[in-house]
């Protein structure tokens, strides 16, 4: 961030502007008891640049970094290797002079990077249609629900015991001030998904059927016969995707017919970033665009026929009357969505099936030498780079005792699903391009100390 400094002349030029007489003006809405009367406790009042740069610096060095560990973390944010060229190019004045199209045809090169990324996510999703990008994967799947509402005008919903607990969470918050009816349930540590006890759940009431592809445990279903079940009686299938990079070796949700797909952006381009900002991936049949949420960029030409681009469609508040929103969404991820562009460019169709490939490869590999371990089952009888594992003890305090190792072994189901004893014994472990052979060897063999 550029640091943009403004004097005491700028100031009062503003506030004159605005008709303030002072900054104490712009906070008279907060109430007096809520306003810092002087500096924040505990923070000293000044300190050099250098001295500062060295205590934040020494704050994040506090932190254990994926790249320098063992890391087999997944469960939603997936470390892959991201070009550096992305970082370059996403800082192009193409691009970041035009961040935000409020005039949206002045904007070309940020118009164009959309077009060209909406097209690239619904050939991902398989999809007619896809939009110029979402906040992150939770939020896009409660806007999938929404969609599905007004669609069928039904508000039930039937979510997928495989769903991301975080997934569900987000779409219960929302629920509340809806009135959406949610049926969800936990996973089992079972081979196979859920889908019989799904069609079984599905009546007249059901607006739409979430499931995950992959799901949570990284089992892979096939969605074709979910999604016939779901139009016999007049509702939507929405499929859930968290792991991009598996489409390139999988088939697409929308070549099974699914309805509405949406997912999560993170692993390509954009990083783990400890958590955030992210991007989420939406599609769907082009009889539905209109229901969609937030925006869609198209291809024309102007005056002279030279190519343009143009805002085509919007369907959120800031564009249209807010009675007849689809979404109080006010932006979509641009700077993630123009990272991952760039980096599903620079793979091309051929390089994402290599790396889906090689993940998958190394997935394999790592879960044939963990099967080895005594104390260890693997779960899944199919998974991308991404599986289950049962082990001979609670999994919780083994992820923490090669923690202190310096192994992050992955994401305990105990963390996910607190007080469900059944699943306290799973741990859900990634595999991507970046993890070693060194590093699966190191996994297994702290396994084996530990659960002896």
């Amino acid at each position: 961030m550029r640091y943009l400094p403004l004097t005491a002349d700028d100031r009062t030029a503003m506030l004159a502007r605005i008709g303030a007489a002072s900054i104490d003006d712009l906070f008279v809405d907060v109430p007096e008891a809520a306003r810092l009367d002087g500096p924040i406790h505990g923070l000293p009042n000044h300190a050099s640049e250098l001295a500062v740069e060295r205590h934040l610096s020494a704050l994040a060095r506090k932190n254990t970094v994926a790249d320098d560990v063992p890391f087999f973390l997944g469960a939603g944010a997936y470390r892959h290797h991201v070009p550096a060229s992305v970082d370059h190019l996403i800082q192009r004045g193409e691009f970041l002079t035009a961040y935000t199209p409020y005039q949206p045809e002045i904007a070309q090169g940020t118009l164009q990077m959309l077009f060209e990324f909406q097209t690239q996510v619904a050939r991902l999703l398989g999809t007619d249609v896809a939009n110029a990008s979402m906040y992150d994967g939770s939020t896009a799947c409660w806007e999938a629900i929404t969609m599905a509402r007004r669609i069928t005008k039904r508000g039930k919903a039937i979510l997928s015991s495989g769903l991301h607990p975080h997934y569900v969470s987000v779409a219960n918050t929302m629920a509340k001030f809806t009135g959406d009816v949610l049926e969800t349930a936990a996973p089992t540590l079972t081979a196979e998904p859920d889908t019989a006890s799904l069609i079984d759940k599905i009546d007249g009431d059901t607006s739409c059927v979430v499931v995950q592809y992959p799901d949570i445990l990284g089992r892979i279903g096939d969605l074709s016969e979910l999604a016939a079940a779901c139009h016999a009686n007049k509702a939507l299938l929405i499929a859930v995707v968290t792991e991009p990079v598996a489409l390139g070796a999988l088939k697409s949700p929308g070549e099974m017919d699914a309805d509405i797909v949406v997912g999560e952006g993170q692993s390509l381009g954009v990083g783990l970033q400890f958590g955030g900002p992210y991007v989420g991936l939406m599609g769907c049949k082009e009889k539905y665009i209109r229901q969609m949420p937030g925006r869609f960029c198209g291809e024309t030409v102007d005056a002279e026929g030279k190519r343009g681009f143009v805002l085509t469609l919007s369907t959120r508040e800031q564009h249209i009357r807010r009675e007849k929103a689809t979404s109080n969404i006010c932006t979509n991820s641009g700077l993630c969505a123009l990272a991952f562009s760039i980096h599903m460019t620079l793979l091309g169709e051929a390089g994402l099936r290599k790396l889906a490939m090689v993940n998958h490869t190394q997935a394999v590999a790592a879960a044939e030498r963990l099967a080895r371990v005594p104390g260890v089952e693997v779960v899944n009888r199919s998974f991308f780079n991404e599986f289950t594992l049962k082990l001979s003890k609670e999994a919780r305090p083994v992820v923490w005792q090669l923690a202190e190792r310096d192994i992050l072994a992955g994401v305990s189901m105990g963390r996910l699903y607190p007080g469900e004893d059944a699943l306290a014994n799973g741990l859900i472990v990634a595999v991507t391009e970046t993890t070693t052979a060194e590093d699966v060897e190191a996994l297994a063999s702290a396994l084996e100390e530990v659960l002896a």
